[in-house]
């Protein structure tokens, strides 16, 4: 039995962009594994802390695609910041 996630998925209006522009089967492989992701315990664990702050907290591998978010506890969100390419995402 699948339990419900307690984070909430938010995008900032320039990720929903990105996602938008992004071909149909990417943008259902990519929300497919963002709800894994945030549906276990530990999500973390799938992510990688970023070393500049001022893109985001974290990043999520999703193919060549990378997923800059920040994790919010005190909500239970994750604000999803930039979707890119990785040759792209930390320009």
């Amino acid at each position: 039995m699948k339990s419900e996630s307690r984070w909430k998925i938010y995008f900032k209006p320039r990720a929903a962009d990105d996602f938008k522009e992004l071909p149909a089967i990417t943008q259902k492989r990519i929300a497919k594994k963002i709800r894994f992701f945030v549906s276990v315990d530990n999500f973390l664990k799938f992510a990688k802390p970023l070393k500049d702050k001022k893109l985001g907290d974290f990043r999520f591998r999703i193919g060549d695609y990378r997923i800059v978010f920040n994790k919010i506890d005190s909500g239970g969100k994750i604000v999803i910041l930039k979707i890119a390419k990785r040759d792209e995402v930390y320009k």
